[in-house]
């Protein structure tokens, strides 16, 4: 058995089997989800971060690149009880370090006790505690990972369906999801996906019914561009945003965010509607959150520990929500949110001055 050392950031070093060499760094977090391993290791939001399964076996059905979320895997390395063949291969022909053969149950108690934190993994023949160790010494915090988004977005402006008959939507990628594009092209809308550092004069150039703010990884206030595109816009353009999305919106309408201390990941996190009561399961990657919604009204709580979920303007057109209700793995409960953003363009708005 080749071996492979995780180093923490609270001291210790755990002992591990490599399933695929190499050696990374990043945050330590964990996904409770039991499904969906695929989407969650090419899920752009994962970008910089070691990912942790607590469910003990990942890879029972393969590996199928028709639910890949991006075009490659984003977690810097891979940790789970037990990995399959398959996924081990994948991890190893995508570069990505991955381990298993060690008590996840302890790695995911630490983590939520102690918060996520820094790691270094080395795995693979020559890998030794000091490997790891140095690998721990030269990780960064997420938030000094300042221009992240430069890693997960598209470098050059592209429109998606652009005979669509709906609404024309301009996604600003900061690392959005496919199933998000998927989900606005499958209701007919044209969708102008612009760089993350996009500009208020590239957004009025593709004149859209909606500006749309996607999910992506880090700190959403290294994301300035973003915050300046909703701060000129708003009141002039509807505004809808998903995850990062959300925090980024708040963010730049006078509100604020934090880092949480261990985030919400799975796909099993039980978000209640204030106003009808109803109570949705959703999937969630996410590791800062709204402390202060500024102008915004909360209109979605998560249950388990009352941090907003969804977010609403009906005088400045901003919808917006911390979950994934595009539903990639599952479950389905809150796609009719494409269809209230899309909804969002038959309202009566200006026209975006130049």
């Amino acid at each position: 058995m080749t071996t492979a050392y995780i180093a923490l950031e609270d001291g210790r070093v755990v002992e591990a089997r490599s399933r695929a060499p190499g050696r990374s760094r990043g945050e330590l977090v964990f996904t409770t989800a039991y499904t969906g391993y695929e989407e969650s290791l090419t899920d752009p939001s994962y970008e910089e971060q070691v990912l942790t399964f607590s469910y003990p076996l990942i890879g029972n059905y393969g590996v199928r690149s028709e639910r890949f979320e991006s075009e490659r895997v984003h977690p810097r390395a891979v940790v789970a009880r037990e990995l399959t063949d398959d996924v081990a291969e994948w991890l190893t022909e995508e570069g990505v370090p991955a381990v298993d053969h060690l008590d996840t149950r302890d790695l995911v108690t630490g983590i939520r006790d102690q918060g996520a934190m820094r790691c270094g993994v080395a795995a693979g023949p020559d890998a030794t505690p000091e490997a790891a160790r140095e690998e721990l010494s030269e990780c960064k915090g997420m938030s000094e990972h300042t221009d992240i988004g430069a890693q997960v977005s598209v470098g050059e402006p592209q429109t998606v369906n652009a005979d669509g008959d709906g609404p024309r939507v301009c996604l600003i990628d900061c690392g959005a999801k496919g199933s998000i594009l998927d989900s606005l092209v499958d209701r007919d809308a044209v969708v102008d996906v612009l760089p993350y550092d996009a500009t208020p004069t590239d957004v009025r150039d593709v004149d859209p019914d909606v500006l749309f703010i996607s999910n992506g990884p880090g700190d959403p206030e290294n994301f300035t561009a973003a915050q300046t595109l909703v701060d000129e816009l708003a009141g002039d353009l509807p505004l809808a945003g998903i995850c990062l999305g959300q925090q980024v919106v708040a963010g730049a309408l006078g509100g604020d965010t934090e880092k949480m201390a261990f985030g919400h990941r799975g796909v099993n996190q039980p978000v209640r509607d204030l106003r009808s009561g109803r109570v949705v399961m959703t999937t969630q990657n996410h590791g800062y959150t709204v402390s202060d919604p500024g102008p915004l009204d909360v209109t979605q709580v998560n249950v388990n520990d009352d941090t907003p979920e969804g977010l609403e303007s009906d005088e400045l057109g901003v919808l917006t929500r911390q979950y994934h209700p595009e539903a990639n793995p599952g479950p389905h409960d809150s796609l009719d949110f494409f269809d209230d953003v899309l909804a969002l363009a038959d309202e009566e708005e200006p026209a975006l001055a130049d």
